[in-house]
């Protein structure tokens, strides 16, 4: 096991009715909010009424900057940055998903700096410091609730970069799985497969060659994801479930999973990225079709490794390693069609065309992610197991990569 440092200062109220803390959570960091949401959907179920009532109750001043958008906008948290400076704002409350909580981060750590924050994510400044961040999730995907990233979309350049700091974690976050309650089937499933897949980039990129206890971690937390969002998908008010995938999304990207690895990487969130920076890809739908092309291109310098996989989470049985990792493979597309997220870019209007354009996009965040092994070439020969042509790994004749 590698030496680590492991950093989480959150603090987490997790439950039924925790909703009803927020007042006084907020309060103990300032009296001035500024209410970062969505578009429509906290209006729609409720959530927007019962937040601004308990931050009302507890005497504090709210500001609102709605209208954050799936895939966040740099722009939109630039305004947010205005308005926070103009307003005097002292605390931000993100109710929302991981879009509206990266956004709330981004204000926070622009708002206290003279400078663009796009410098931030560009490795041109660091933080220094940044306004306390509350947030209220409302979908289990991201993370973003428990750990120190961002991203952002720069709607100029076209390029999705992400960031992370240890400022940046929120100061308290309040995770009541009721009010995933209304979260469509669509981006249930979507959630779903980002939480995998920020377990599954640690489990595959890791260069430590016995990772025993982080593995049993990884693989269990993948394991509640996938059977989690199959409960909700069955029934969407069955707290349990949500409740297993709030915390299963919370836990995945939170500092914990990574411990001991060593170096990681994130390669598929890399090529992810650029789909949702060039045609609005939605980020758990684009990471479905990537993750299945990533372990397809991979499958013969990876091969004991996504077998482990399989056997320990998906239950394949195969005898060799390399057929059992083609079963992994294909229970991973297996699950992803049952759960009604899409296996191909064609799904995603994406066209084998645009690959060469899609990989190109990928250069910038490689350099900062340090991720250089990670070429257009080498992208876009991921991207071609991605199409509907592909093979997938059972019978693959394609020419995989070496690590």
């Amino acid at each position: 096991m590698h030496n680590f440092v492991f950093h989480n200062p959150t603090k987490i109220l997790f439950g039924q009715s925790t909703l009803d803390s927020l007042g006084p959570e907020t309060a103990a960091w300032g009296s001035k909010a500024l209410l970062v949401y969505g578009q429509k959907s906290c209006k729609h179920n409720g959530v927007y009424d019962r937040v601004l009532q308990a931050l009302q109750a507890a005497e504090i001043t709210v500001v609102e900057h709605g209208g954050v958008q799936s895939n966040p906008l740099l722009s939109h948290a630039r305004l947010g940055i205005e308005r926070a400076k103009q307003e005097g704002i002292e605390v931000i409350v993100a109710v929302g998903g991981g879009s509206v909580l990266d956004t709330a981060k981004a204000i926070g750590a622009g708002t206290v700096v003279a400078h663009d924050v796009w410098k931030f994510f560009t490795g041109k400044k660091g933080v220094k410091g940044t306004l306390p961040v509350v947030t209220v999730p409302t979908l289990a995907a991201s993370g973003s609730e428990m750990n120190s990233g961002m991203v952002l979309t720069n709607d100029q350049t076209l390029e999705k970069f992400g960031f992370g700091h240890r400022l940046l974690f929120p100061k308290v976050s309040i995770l009541d799985p009721e009010l995933t309650f209304s979260v469509p089937p669509d981006y249930t499933a979507f959630g779903a497969v980002d939480a995998l897949s920020h377990v599954l980039e640690f489990y595959l990129t890791t260069q430590e060659p016995q990772p025993r206890v982080q593995d049993r971690l990884m693989e269990g937390l993948m394991e509640n994801a996938i059977s989690g969002c199959k409960r909700c998908l069955i029934d969407p008010l069955d707290y349990n479930a949500r409740a297993d995938l709030m915390w299963t999304s919370a836990l995945a990207l939170s500092g914990l999973t990574a411990s001991g690895l060593g170096r990681v990487g994130f390669p598929m969130h890399l090529i992810e990225h650029s789909m949702s920076a060039l045609f609005h890809v939605a980020h758990g739908a684009g990471l479905a079709v990537v993750m299945l092309g990533w372990l397809q291109a991979h499958l013969e310098s990876h091969t004991a490794r996504i077998a482990q996989l399989g056997r320990r989470v998906f239950k394949v049985t195969a005898g060799t390693e390399l057929s059992a990792a083609q079963q992994t493979i294909s229970a991973l597309h297996d699950w992803l069609l049952a759960i009604g997220a899409p296996t191909t870019l064609e799904e995603l209007d994406i066209a084998p065309g645009d690959i060469e354009r899609l990989a190109d996009n990928t250069r910038g965040l490689a350099r900062i992610w340090r991720l250089r092994e990670y070429t257009p070439t080498r992208v876009a020969t991921i991207l071609g197991f991605c199409t509907s042509n592909s093979h997938l790994a059972e019978g693959q004749e394609k020419n995989t990569l070496s690590p």
